[in-house]
């Protein structure tokens, strides 16, 4: 498998397998938020998350490229930070938040990743933002508002999706992580040793919340497919696709994960009110604006990472 830093992108268009990987990523990253609201209907928070890495790091553990040594051994120890911030803490917010908020409206507050990404890059670097980058980030956080905001005015949980928010934003501290690590180790070991570091983190809590847990069948179904589809295979077909055609055209996934998440939700019987779509094609807009900030006035993360 190609990772980040060695393979020669092809600069034409997608080929079929290339809008496999696309889709399956973005399919697999979308559902997992109806999965996780199932698993926490009888998992405590921290055992849905536990579960999830579980059963996540021994789907990645088959492939053979996930095995390989870092070629940089100094960095494990940023690989144990990156692991705290993408996986252990967040994968515990989201499924608390779901027990108080729709699954759809967690991933479409999901949406907003990309924008806390290029936030954070700007934070870091110190760089003022051009007109073009505060005209898109604007578009964005007004896009997370219109969200929001009927849920909150309706009588919803703003703890939930303060929570969500919370886990988005250090979707984005990771993102900015992933990228230096990944193009000196390959995409892969990082993200399934940052897993195995998260696993270790979560376990304490992960065991002691099986005794606040009612485990039903249907709950340890919804938890393994997260573990292996949404945290396994989607990962790895992410990286692979990376490998393919590069980290900027790769991130298109992460455009469809809230569309796949609002669709899920629908289907489930969630309620999709008018507003919180609106706000999603805001939070879209932006994010890509916000990608396409002209190159003598970027601002931009160290790398783009699976979420």
């Amino acid at each position: 498998m190609e990772d980040m830093a060695s393979a020669q992108h092809a600069p034409g268009p997608f080929a079929v397998r290339d809008w496999f990987l696309l889709l399956a990523s973005a399919a697999g990253w979308g559902t997992s938020f109806l999965f996780i609201k199932i698993g926490a209907e009888d998992f405590a928070p921290a055992t849905v998350a536990w579960l999830r890495l579980l059963f996540g790091a021994a789907a990645l553990a088959l492939v053979p490229a996930a095995r390989v040594p870092l070629r940089v051994p100094r960095d494990r120890w940023s690989v144990v930070l990156l692991g705290l911030v993408w996986m252990a803490v967040p994968f515990v917010l989201f499924p608390a938040a779901e027990r108080t908020i729709p699954s759809a409206l967690a991933g479409m507050i999901n949406g907003s990743a990309p924008l806390f990404t290029v936030l954070i890059a700007m934070l870091v670097t110190r760089k003022s933002p051009g007109t073009h980058l505060s005209f898109g980030l604007a578009v964005g956080f007004l896009g997370v508002v219109a969200v929001n905001l009927p849920e909150i005015t309706g009588g919803g949980s703003a703890t939930g999706v303060l929570m969500v928010l919370g886990a988005t934003a250090l979707y984005g501290v990771a993102f900015n992580l992933t990228g230096p690590l990944q193009a000196r180790n390959g995409a892969l070991p990082v993200i399934w040793r940052a897993q195995l570091a998260a696993l270790v983190l979560s376990t304490p809590a992960g065991l002691l919340g099986l005794g606040a847990s009612t485990p039903t069948p249907t709950a340890l179904a919804a938890v393994a497919v997260l573990g292996i589809i949404s945290t396994g295979v989607a990962f790895a077909c992410f990286a692979t696709l990376v490998g393919r055609v590069g980290a900027a055209r790769a991130s298109l996934a992460t455009y469809l994960v809230p569309v796949v998440a609002v669709l899920i939700g629908a289907v489930a019987g969630e309620p999709l009110r008018p507003l919180s779509l609106v706000g999603v094609v805001l939070v879209l807009a932006g994010a890509y604006l916000s990608a396409r900030v002209p190159r003598r006035a970027e601002v931009t993360p160290a790398g783009v990472s699976p979420r």
